[in-house]
Order: structure tokens, then C-alpha cells, then sequence
């Protein structure tokens, strides 16, 4: 297969937007709190409507890609991703806010489900491991680079003799943020309309799912434990990263910009190189020993984070991102050994679990009122770490990940 290399680009650049674009509620989150003058509990729905989008838009984004083509879902997409900051800019209302990212979250559904078949199949399937490993490349360097853009971004907008100063309320400075994302989407969307890109070869295809079929799979056993695996992951993930800015500022006193924003960067940076140190060791080691161990390591670094000192805590929370690096790869290449066939339908299921980063938030803030402390609630993070390692530890995959041992004594007794 001809590479398309201009394709394989913009499909790149669509990876580091979606990251760009999802991860920057963990460093305003506590911006939010204060812009709208709510509470812990219901701040926590800011990320549920972003991450219940997935929940709601998975499946259809994987039929609608099917009926038409993938060119055509990733321009609805950042249509209405660029509607949705446009929103959020203008009306900045705790109403308006819950209907963008709404919309938000629902444009990168569709980027999701449709950008990865894309990159497989216009970079070549020989070098899709190799363009995989790029793209996670790609999205921890958006997620690294959001908070410090934000961090530079909100100053300028609080300078009365910029532009910016003039469409953004100057108690608002993280609003310029939504500004930038939908000039981000306009350009996007150029940059998509003039990408040209080959339609997929029908013949080639799998078999192709309906609605029905594909709510089916929720009948089986495997498929509901790894659904939740995910669901319980993204819950891990985003709770932290939207947790360390407020509780930094609450526990410790320290700055949500300077400190807390620089944190969640520095969390997300951690969590992509500790993805190249995991491809390395799932050559060395069995995929479901490594997610054990990295989550024994998860659960040591987020205790330390939550009952250390704050010299304690601004480390701890970037190891915690380290140990979570690889829990994502490996569950979902687990769950897909684990089927002979299907796998496409499957990981549109499996997609459908990153609604778990829509609970997370909301329950930490419950807890937290409950308790009446926060670092109480951070302790309910425990319970996911604790099903995604028993999860790993009961997984009978059909096809394990290659090994390969070091100082074997002949090439023969080799892990095939």
C-alpha cells in the first residue's frame, strides 16, 4: 500500500489537538470553582459533560464511519468542536459551559474512532506499531503543553493593553483558552478539507456491525470486565489530574497557577515517557505482571501524594501519571487478545468505557463534602487501581504480547 504521508500529518496533528483540547480541565478546574463560585461536588460535572459525550458518542461515531468515511466524521468533528469553544467563549454561564464541553467531548469521540483506522491505513499497516508510538508521542506532548500555553495564554489575557484583554472577563483568564481552541478547530478544519485522503477498501474490511450487534457484545462476560477495566482507568486518570490542582491549593496553600497548572504538565509529561519505558518492557515481560506492578506503583504514589508534604506531593503526583502510563495500552491489547474476531466492534465498546473520566470528578467531590475533606475522597481512587489489578490478574488472552529473553541459551527456546 502507496503511503500517503500528507495524511498521516494531519492525522498526527488531530492526536496532539485531542490532547491538547481534553486535558486542559485538570489545571482550570480550580479557575472554574472560583469563575462560578460552586463547590467541589458540582464542579465535578464540568468534566462529567465532557467525558459522558464519549459514553453517548462512541458507538454511533464507529457506524457513522462506517456509512460514510472518515474524512467526513473528522470535519463534523471539528465543526463542532469549533461551535462548542465558540459557545463556551462567548457565554461563559455554568449552563453554557455544561452544553459546550458537552459538544467538546463529543467532537473528540469522533476524532478517536476515526482517526486510528485512518493512520493505519494511510502511514501502511507494517508501520503502524512504529506511527502508533508517534501519536502517543503526539498526544503527551499536548497534554504536557496545554497547562504551560495556559499558564502564558491567561497572563496575556489580564494585560489591558492586549486584544485578547477585550473578549475575555478579566476575572476569566483561562476563558482565552476556549478562544484558541476554536481557531485551533477553524484550522483544522482547512487543513482537513484540503488533505486528500484515499477511501478505505470495502473488500479489505472487516465485517461491519449494526447498532444491535454492537450493543450484543455487552452480553459477554469478557467484554463487560474489560469495559469496565477502561471505564476504571479513565475514572484513575482524570481524577488525579483534575484533583492535583485543588488539593495542592487546599491541603498545601500552593498557587493553582504557578504550582498546580506546572504539576499536571509535569504529571502528563511523566505519563509519556513512562509510555516508552513500558513498550520497552513489554518486550522483557508478560503484559499482565507489568500492569500489576504499575499499578502496585500507582496506588504507593498517589498515597504518598495525598498524606506527604507538599515537597512530597509535587513529586508523587508526576510518578503517580508514570506508573499509570502503561495501564491503558496494556489493558486494551489484553481485551483484543482475548477475541479471535470482532476487534473493531470491540474497541468501539472499549472506547465507550472513557465515560469513566465522567464519574470520577463528580464522586471526589461528594466524597469530599461527605468527609469533609479532600484528601479523604482521593483515597476512593484506590478502588479502580484495585479492579484493573485484578482484572489483569484473571485475564486469559488467547494471544499473549512477544517476549523476548535476555541471555537465553539458544534461539530455539525463545518465547515464540
Amino acid at each position: 500500500m502507496k503511503k500517503n504521508l500528507p495524511a498521516v500529518g494531519m492525522v498526527l496533528a488531530t492526536f496532539f489537538v485531542i490532547s491538547f483540547f481534553t486535558n486542559i480541565l485538570g489545571p482550570i478546574f480550580p479557575e472554574l470553582i472560583r469563575s462560578f463560585d460552586i463547590g467541589l461536588a458540582l464542579a465535578g460535572f464540568f468534566p462529567f459533560a465532557f467525558f459522558a459525550a464519549y459514553g453517548v458518542m462512541s458507538i454511533p461515531a464507529g457506524l457513522l464511519v462506517q456509512r460514510t468515511n472518515e474524512k467526513i466524521v473528522i470535519l463534523l468533528a471539528f465543526a463542532i468542536s469549533a461551535i462548542g469553544a465558540l459557545l463556551f467563549a462567548i457565554f461563559p454561564s455554568f449552563e453554557f459551559a455544561m452544553a459546550a464541553l458537552f459538544l467538546i467531548g463529543s467532537a473528540m469521540a469522533l476524532l478517536q474512532v476515526s482517526i486510528n483506522p485512518l493512520l493505519r491505513r494511510c502511514g501502511g499497516s507494517q508501520h503502524f506499531a512504529l506511527l502508533s508510538v508517534v501519536a502517543q508521542l503526539m498526544f503527551g506532548a499536548g497534554a504536557t503543553l496545554s497547562p504551560v500555553v495556559y499558564l502564558n495564554l491567561s497572563d496575556l489575557a489580564q494585560d489591558q493593553s492586549t486584544l485578547l484583554s477585550t473578549i475575555v472577563p478579566e476575572t476569566m483568564g483561562w476563558l482565552s483558552m476556549y478562544w484558541l481552541f476554536a481557531m485551533m478547530s477553524f484550522v483544522m478544519l482547512v487543513w482537513v478539507a484540503g488533505t486528500q485522503l484515499e477511501h478505505a477498501d470495502t473488500r479489505s474490511e472487516q465485517s461491519k456491525f449494526t447498532w444491535h450487534e454492537c450493543v450484543a457484545l455487552f452480553k459477554n462476560p469478557t467484554v463487560v470486565k474489560f469495559f469496565f477495566a477502561i471505564a476504571a482507568y479513565v475514572a484513575l486518570e482524570q481524577g488525579i489530574a483534575n484533583s492535583i490542582g485543588v488539593f495542592l491549593y487546599q491541603t498545601h496553600a500552593l498557587d493553582t497557577k504557578l504550582v498546580g497548572a506546572t504539576v499536571v504538565s509535569e504529571f502528563w509529561m511523566m505519563l509519556t515517557v513512562g509510555c516508552f519505558v513500558g513498550l520497552a518492557l513489554m518486550k522483557l515481560y508478560d503484559v499482565r505482571k507489568l500492569i500489576s506492578w504499575f499499578c502496585i506503583g500507582t496506588a504507593l504514589s498517589l498515597s504518598l501524594a495525598i498524606m506527604g508534604t507538599a515537597e512530597i506531593a509535587v513529586i508523587a503526583f508526576p510518578m503517580a501519571g508514570f506508573f499509570l502510563s502503561i495501564l491503558w495500552s496494556g489493558l486494551f491489547s489484553l481485551a483484543l487478545n482475548s477475541f479471535e474476531k470482532g476487534h473493531g466492534a470491540i474497541a468501539g465498546i472499549l472506547c465507550t468505557g472513557i465515560i469513566g473520566g465522567a464519574i470520577a470528578s463528580p464522586i471526589i467531590g461528594l466524597f469530599a463534602q461527605v468527609f469533609g475533606s479532600l484528601k479523604m475522597a482521593l483515597f476512593i481512587l484506590l478502588l479502580p487501581t484495585g479492579y484493573i489489578l485484578y482484572v489483569a490478574s484473571v485475564a486469559k488472552p488467547i494471544v499473549n504480547n512477544h517476549t523476548i529473553r535476555l541471555f537465553s541459551k539458544k534461539p530455539s527456546e525463545q518465547e515464540a
